[in-house]
């Protein structure tokens, strides 16, 4: 159960940094679409609703979405349906349902580093980096491998690649959040990444294996890299050696998509 004990939306991004790092349970609202997950007490819920983040704004070499964008404007925005083959379009669309998608905000799930999301194995095949308000900009990636830290995430911040990019995900039924997530991009220049989610950790992106799709090895040694490469482990939606079969097949898959 979930008890917020007092609310406010600020007309600032200072104003609302300042309250959230005031008291240790005070804590950013999003969408609240994942809040019920979990069981806490927060003292005071900051909602970020005035301080203009809801925005998705096509530049001449990035994408830049603003941390209160939903899911849905996410899905249905022309600019990314036509970016890399609209990764991160496809990567929402089938996340539970058409309202659940009108509430979840891109932030909220970027910041909490959910293992489950289908975004963030997307956003790193694609180098995507975060403005944090406090921090400022950073790469994604080193983000998700630091220690959690008070801070309000502004916007993500999408370079403009010239290449191709595919998601592919295992659940169970339409709707449930994913067993094993994925996604693949090769660009022109012959950079290659795949990143892997769902594991049930967060995503990361298997180096080793990026390097042999890179160099065209052979998808036996590409999946063999990426599955010794990750760790995976066991929850209830599957076991540590069921995702690591899933991650050859993923892999498989993404590659016959994306072609040569």
């Amino acid at each position: 159960m979930i008890t917020i004990k007092n609310y406010i939306a600020p007309n600032t991004i200072e104003e609302a940094y300042d309250l959230l790092i005031e008291k240790k349970n005070n804590q950013i609202l999003g969408g609240c679409a994942f809040i019920k997950m979990g069981s806490k007490t927060i003292g005071l819920g900051i909602d970020l609703m005035n301080l203009n983040l809801n925005y998705i704004e096509d530049e001449e070499e990035e994408i830049r979405i603003g941390a209160t964008t939903t899911l849905r404007e996410i899905e249905t925005n022309t600019v990314l349906k036509n970016y890399c083959n609209g990764i991160l379009s496809e990567s929402v669309s089938s996340i539970v349902g058409v309202q659940f998608r009108n509430m979840a905000q891109i932030g909220a799930g970027i910041f909490s580093k959910y293992g489950f999301s289908d975004l963030l194995p997307c956003l790193l095949v694609l180098d995507a980096k975060i403005n944090l308000h406090s921090e400022g900009i950073i790469d994604l990636k080193d983000f998700l491998k630091k220690e959690y830290k008070k801070d309000i995430l502004k916007e993500i911040i999408i370079p403009k690649k010239n290449g191709r990019a595919v998601f592919e995900n295992v659940r169970k039924t339409s709707g449930d959040f994913s067993i094993l997530n994925g996604a693949m991009y090769i660009g022109k220049d012959g950079t290659a990444k795949i990143a892997i989610g769902a594991r049930p950790t967060k995503a990361e992106i298997a180096e080793k294996a990026s390097k042999a799709l890179a160099e065209n090895k052979s998808i036996e040694e590409i999946r063999e890299l990426a599955c010794e490469e990750l760790n995976f482990g066991t929850n209830v939606k599957g076991t540590k050696e069921y995702r690591k079969g899933l991650c050859a097949v993923l892999i498989t898959k993404m590659k016959e998509r994306i072609g040569d």
